[in-house]
């Protein structure tokens, strides 16, 4: 009696544990997948980003800087391969770009321009279907921490080699986000 007692226990913890890996496994696909939906996105805005530059070349003679940034930039993005890799490089990009705006803003002829006009608002479209996407894969990610450090299912991530996976954050555009605006009368 005491061995069926005992058996049963047993199988009720592996079926406990076969329960907590499949939903690991689950999360973790889950992220993946959601940063498939991420790098699509990006995809769209490494093909913008090009067109920007040439479109951009002409105005600015005196910020080839910017330009060289943001096309090395867009190189080391297009050649990351891990999930974290990619997210430091579009970190990287994304400052570039914001370089860009800035110095956009001392072309009245450029900003004027349909083309460059056309090609922003583009971008700005992509970049807010990066955010929604952005917003998905952190949210993947977080339900698949918190299921790596929560008891039971830390034991069988640490068995199984499931760790805490980073956000897709701002990195250095945080900074900027956080900062209040400025209000001039």
């Amino acid at each position: 009696m005491i061995v069926l007692i005992i058996l049963g226990i047993i199988v009720l913890l592996v079926l406990m544990a076969v329960s907590l890996y499949n939903r690991l496994v689950k999360l973790r696909n889950t992220r993946e997948q959601a940063f498939s939906d991420v790098d699509v996105q990006l995809k769209q805005r490494h093909d913008m980003i090009p067109q920007l530059v040439d479109a951009v070349k002409g105005y600015m003679q005196h910020e080839r800087g910017v330009l060289t940034d943001i096309t090395e930039a867009r190189a080391k993005a297009m050649s990351a391969t891990t999930i974290n890799d990619k997210i430091a490089a579009e970190n990287k990009l994304s400052t570039a770009l914001d370089g860009l705006k800035v110095a956009v803003e001392a072309y009245p002829d450029l900003k004027a321009s349909q083309n460059f006009m056309n090609l922003q608002g583009e971008i700005a479209d992509i970049e807010n279907k990066i955010a929604a996407a952005r917003r998905f894969f952190n949210s993947a990610t977080k339900e698949l921490n918190v299921s790596t450090e929560m008891f039971p299912s830390n034991l069988v991530a640490t068995l199984f080699n499931f760790k805490r996976e980073p956000l897709f954050e701002l990195g250095d555009q945080r900074a900027v986000v956080e900062e209040p605006p400025k209000i001039q009368f």
